[in-house]
């Protein structure tokens, strides 16, 4: 199904050298993003392609994201982490666009430990131009939550809206604040705890008890930060394979996502760049994670949504609980004009279809191949809530196999009717499917070249 990759370029990225040239060529890095609303399993692909790259990034975000990864039946929850980091031999880096709450970072490093995480310590950076997360941004989360009341957005209460907030009214607090001069670390922390004050008379902040905290933090943290941006650029040109791991999806990005139920960051291709550092010319392989059928956590339009035993159905079978906030997803059919659009935004050049297995008892299959609006048929994905909300779907039913797919390993060995309906995809977005996830295992995932 998917055209095989050039046997003299690796699993994941890089660039054959070409022949007539002694000039050094620089890698490309290969990116993993969300195609959908989130929660498509990007943890598990880039768990899988870390075992074939140097480093892995993440770039946006912060602990509002949710990735499990399963190895050798333990299963390992990331937040702030990239998911790579399972992965001995790899270096992760968590870059300038995410942002940072240190005691969640901690908290995360040691939950993890206990289930037998090793090494880590070698092996991540951070960077000292990432926002930091204070205590009191996640309050304030809470605070203009409950103040939007009926039209709350749903948010995970982070604290990272506030966050990118502060970092885009220039009264943020970076790491390299942190690292550096104390006492003015200090006076910009009392500035920006008074500014919240007088927004939210009610929050509460223990202002020395805070400062005290990050003093220990500081000296905790210093030995893992450096400069990102010269260090990835250096690596790529000693050829280093770097894999990019983004967080959300593209349905919750800020500018291109259904706003205002959107996360605060770029989690499109764009993030990529203004996250790390990187130049566009540098992007290489960009691969889509899409999940079988739709998926979203929160409010917000869903065009395909099930509110019958089938949307039941796929949450038990696809054991859809939010990993971050704990919230049953709503599920629905896949939204093929969803997975479109933001494949015109991020330019995937493949894709990652997962959880293909929950869909193994049922009879038949829709997949939403059409918009329309007032009756008529769109040919583009609405930016107006209002509009996505009365728009009416056109569906293709598909006959289901109605077996077992758990153990597969290898395309031949799908029913036949899976294939058509992986073909199908592929058809209708002009996509190749790379892999194909069949259960939650690191093994259980079909390379489909």
């Amino acid at each position: 199904m998917a055209s095989t990759t050039n046997s003299k370029q690796t699993a994941v990225n890089g660039e054959a050298s070409c022949p007539c040239t002694k000039a050094k060529m620089q890698n490309k890095v290969a990116v993993v993003l969300g195609a959908q609303w989130g929660d498509e399993g990007k943890g598990k692909v880039v768990d899988l392609l870390a075992v074939h790259s140097d480093i892995v990034c993440r770039c946006q975000g912060g602990n509002n994201a949710g990735h499990t990864v399963v190895v050798d039946g333990q299963e390992f929850d990331f937040h702030l982490l990239p998911s790579g980091i399972i992965n001995t031999k790899c270096t992760s880096v968590i870059g300038n666009g995410v942002v940072i709450h240190l005691p969640g970072l901690f908290e995360e490093l040691k939950k993890n430990e206990n289930k037998g995480m090793k090494g880590w310590e070698d092996r991540l950076i951070i960077s000292d131009r990432a926002h930091l997360v204070f205590d009191m941004h996640q309050q304030v989360d809470g605070l203009q939550e409950a103040e939007k009341g009926k039209n709350s957005l749903g948010t995970t209460k982070k604290g990272i809206g506030p966050t990118y907030s502060s970092k885009a009214t220039r009264n943020g607090l970076r790491i390299g604040d942190l690292l550096g001069d104390f006492a003015s670390f200090e006076e910009k922390f009392r500035t920006l705890a008074a500014n919240y004050k007088r927004m939210f008379p009610s929050l509460e902040v223990d202002i020395e008890g805070e400062l005290s905290r990050y003093k220990a933090y500081a000296e905790r943290i210093r030995p893992m930060v450096r400069d990102t941006v010269s260090y990835l650029h250096k690596a790529l040109e000693d050829g280093r394979r770097v894999l990019i791991e983004g967080a959300n999806a593209a349905m919750l990005d800020i500018d291109f996502g259904t706003y205002p139920y959107v996360t605060s960051s770029n989690c499109s291709i764009g993030g990529v760049c203004t996250g790390l550092g990187l130049p566009p010319k540098v992007i290489g392989e960009v691969l889509g994670v899409v999940k079988a059928y739709t998926t979203r956590v929160g409010d917000g339009p869903f065009p395909t949504e099930l509110h019958d035993d089938v949307g039941r159905l796929l949450q038990e079978r696809g054991h859809e609980v939010g990993v971050t906030t704990k919230r049953v997803r709503r599920c629905g059919w896949l939204d093929l004009i969803v997975v479109r659009y933001t494949a015109l935004v991020n330019g995937y050049t493949s894709l990652c279809l997962t959880k293909l297995d929950i869909l193994d008892t049922m009879k038949e299959i829709k997949v939403g191949v059409g918009y329309k609006l007032n009756g008529k048929k769109i040919e583009y994905f609405p930016s107006s809530m209002a509009e996505l909300g009365r728009v009416e779907v056109e569906y293709v039913t598909m006959p289901g196999w109605q077996c077992s797919i758990e153990d597969c390993r290898n395309l031949e060995k799908l029913p036949e009717a899976a294939k058509n309906y992986v073909k199908a995809i592929e058809d209708f977005l002009q996509i190749p499917v790379k892999f194909i996830g069949v259960g939650p295992g690191r093994d259980s995932i079909i390379s489909a070249h």
